[in-house]
């Protein structure tokens, strides 16, 4: 990530790397922020950043919202980011086990990669035909310290790497997840060790107050590394914990067909994409 202390000095780079600073500072301000804020959340001149938010903004990577005198970011990053996931081979390799596992499980299954140590959910399936449904847009980054996802991935690894991953991206708080989002490590250890010896995860309430998901790892046919989750969620009332341990087989199933077709996706062909991981 660019630091202020980077944005120094007139060269391209610098100018480039300022610019990179504005839109990651706006990835985490869904409300916007003005001129002044950004400016002196950045440490750069007014007049710099005034020149750098009307190139961006011409580029069309952020928009003013004229009444509140705020930017905030467009869509155009997240149509990049799935025109290149499209292209590169991960939603293709996938979606047809998605969908189909979606429509045995009647609920929304979701495939989350990682991506620079954390795990984007970059394809989705939705079963649900009636009632309530959960449906999230996707490029969503998965909060692991108190979802499915985020247990099924943490089982891979050491319980110190494990909760090092946690610290550094910061606890689910009740408030912002799920009445039942653990707070301290050793309650998420907890989650982690069962999922560790089931060979899946489950989540009630830990994420929302209504949901519960159930995860499993994605493993890379060649290194045998872990490189994503699959996972299905859906509303509590429709998927208490037998259920959701009902659903295993089938889950496990799919993320074992996923990962036979990874051979055809170059992009998912890495064998470095993953943590260090448990010794088997």
């Amino acid at each position: 990530m660019v630091s202020a202390s980077d944005l120094q000095g007139p060269s391209y780079s610098g100018v480039l790397d300022r610019g990179l600073a504005v839109i990651e500072l706006l990835s985490g301000r869904a409300e916007g922020m003005s001129l002044t804020s950004i400016s002196e959340v950045l440490r750069i001149p007014r007049s710099a950043t005034h020149r750098l938010m009307t190139s961006l903004s011409e580029h069309g990577y952020i928009r003013q919202e004229q009444d509140r005198g705020i930017y905030v970011l467009t869509t155009k990053l997240q149509v990049l980011a799935f025109r290149h996931l499209a292209s590169s081979g991960y939603i293709d390799a996938a979606q047809q086990v998605l969908d189909r596992l979606a429509e045995k499980t009647g609920e929304l299954v979701r495939l989350a990669v990682e991506d620079n140590g954390q795990l984007i959910w970059v394809a989705k399936a939705q079963g649900a035909r009636f009632g309530l449904r959960y449906d999230p847009d996707m490029g969503m980054i998965s909060k692991l310290s108190c979802s499915a996802t985020g247990f099924a991935w943490l089982s891979k690894m050491e319980d110190k790497d494990a909760i090092a991953a946690i610290e550094e991206q910061g606890y689910g708080t009740p408030g912002d997840f799920g009445p039942r989002a653990p707070q301290t490590a050793a309650k998420v250890l907890e989650h982690i060790h069962e999922a560790r010896k089931r060979g899946y995860a489950i989540g009630i309430q830990t994420y929302s107050d209504w949901m519960a998901a159930i995860a499993t790892v994605l493993i890379h046919p060649l290194s045998g590394r872990p490189i994503g989750v699959v996972s299905v969620a859906g509303p509590l009332s429709r998927l208490a914990e037998d259920r959701l341990h009902e659903l295993a087989p089938l889950l496990i199933a799919s993320a074992e067909e996923i990962s036979q077709l990874i051979p055809g996706s170059p992009s998912l062909m890495s064998p470095g994409a993953a943590r260090k991981t448990i010794s088997t």
